[in-house]
């Protein structure tokens, strides 16, 4: 998984890997749970895009607070 850095907390980012793991075992069945990987990788602030554009840690603690006011 990649990230934007700075943007998720480890218990959110222990959250994800433990989701992802869930998902694979509910997929493959439990003996895929031992062997199943989740790599964090987390891209500095602009160094990455979505749809052509650049996306900063800004941007994303924007989308996060306009979740929490909905």
């Amino acid at each position: 998984m990649k990230l934007i850095e700075g943007v998720f907390n480890n218990a959110q980012k222990k959250k994800m890997v433990t989701e992802r793991t869930d998902a694979m075992v509910a997929i493959e069945g439990e003996p895929m749970r031992s062997v199943t990987w989740v790599v964090i990788e987390e891209v500095k602030s602009g160094n990455g895009a979505i749809g052509g554009k650049p996306l900063a840690t800004a941007d994303v603690r924007a989308m996060q607070a306009a979740r929490a006011a909905a």
